[in-house]
């Protein structure tokens, strides 16, 4: 690889570090490459992607982006997955995929510029995905006035339910 084809690789990673919300580093070390293309299959499916590069490529991409703090884990056999929507997704393609194969380990993780551990990115793939979020908030937006408005109706309505009560008793009464 001359110095040209160099200079193509790091801008083109330094443009998806800049504009990745969700940034993977892993071990792939052993992988046969179907195993690697399903991956890369999934991860395009919800708007990520998965890439190879030399450690020393990587560390110059990274620089000046919110990912720098990854530099250090860019040793030994390395793929970044960067998921550019959605977070949750490609975390949770790429959990479900290290339980799967044994030989794909995660290193470590940032989420917005933030370094995070494995752990963080394992309970980041457990959360719902962004639309059933927005749904479930919808969903309690939607109960807080249904429950004002049966709250508010229901003392006029005992107050009518107690008149009529009243109403019955005087003309049982006077029968």
């Amino acid at each position: 690889m001359n110095r040209d084809e160099k200079l193509a690789v790091v801008s083109g990673l330094n443009e998806s570090f800049r504009r990745a919300k969700l940034t993977v580093v892993a071990d792939y070390c052993g992988l046969k490459v179907s195993e690697f293309q399903k991956i890369r299959i999934e991860l395009k499916n919800c708007d990520s992607e998965i890439r190879v590069a030399k450690n020393t490529l990587l560390k110059r991409a990274v620089t000046d982006t919110g990912n720098a703090a990854l530099s250090d884990d860019f040793t030994g056999t390395t793929a970044v997955v960067m998921g550019f929507a959605d977070p949750v997704a490609p975390a949770k393609v790429v959990t479900k995929f290290a339980d799967d194969h044994k030989k794909f380990i995660i290193r470590c993780a940032a989420l917005d510029g933030e370094k995070i551990g494995v752990e963080e990115l394992i309970a980041l793939s457990k959360l719902p995905s962004k639309e059933v979020l927005l749904g479930q908030l919808l969903s309690t937006w939607n109960s807080v006035p249904t429950g004002l408005v049966q709250v508010l109706t229901g003392v006029p309505r005992t107050f009518v339910y107690a008149l009529q009560a009243i109403k019955e008793q005087k003309e049982a009464a006077s029968n």
